[in-house]
């Protein structure tokens, strides 16, 4: 989460900027979660917090969204079908909230639709958020390798994918892939990105040492 840590009510320190908006997100959460007359508490919770969600950029300002979003969806703790129907009814905004916070609700591969719907669209901050921890544990090499070139044909940050160093290296389709862009790009007198050339050395096989074993 990208926010910063709520302060404690009645704490000596001031709050961080936006801290206030999410506790109170918090407390109207937890608040929800209590059931009401002829109604349980996971229905009247689950309502809640989904309508505290659709509404946190009102709330909460559109700057403090994203944290108030995901601290959201951390404490609700729904499951791939909940996310899926959150994130096909949603803004781009709770669409991206949904993907920030991929890594702490999905364990395994069900929630890679959703990836690969933002990595469809030209939204640079879905394919921003959709490109981060959850992709780098689940996403396949092929659809990987993809997932980076959509990111400079985009202009997104290579700083954005999640563990680029680590699956980029040694990978020689992907230093093909970056080669073939490179090449076209400068046939066609165009520049060759930076991002696009420092992946391309990122590609390269870790050094070997001296015995043959990599360092």
């Amino acid at each position: 989460m990208n926010g910063g840590s709520a302060a404690v009510p009645g704490a000596a320190s001031a709050p961080v900027p936006g801290a206030a908006a999410v506790a109170r997100a918090g407390a109207a959460y937890r608040a929800g979660a209590l059931p009401g007359p002829g109604q349980s508490g996971a229905a009247r919770g689950a309502a809640r917090w989904e309508a505290l969600f659709a509404q946190a950029g009102r709330r909460c300002g559109h700057e403090h969204a994203d944290a108030v979003r995901v601290l959201l969806l951390r404490a609700a703790h729904p499951g791939p079908d909940t996310l899926t129907r959150l994130y096909g009814q949603g803004t781009a905004a709770e669409r991206r909230a949904v993907l920030l916070a991929l890594p702490a609700l999905v364990p395994g591969p069900a929630a890679l639709p959703l990836v690969r719907d933002a990595l469809r669209t030209n939204d640079t901050r879905l394919v921003a958020a959709a490109v981060g921890p959850y992709t780098a544990v689940h996403l396949d090499a092929h659809e990987w390798r993809h997932a980076v070139l959509k990111c400079l044909f985009t202009g997104v940050p290579v700083t954005a994918v999640a563990a680029l160093a680590e699956r980029a290296r040694g990978d020689t389709e992907l230093a093909r892939m970056l080669d073939d862009q490179a090449r076209e790009r400068t046939a066609a007198g165009r520049p060759v990105p930076d991002d696009l050339r420092y992946t391309l050395t990122l590609t390269a096989p870790r050094a070997a040492t001296a015995t043959g074993e990599e360092s």
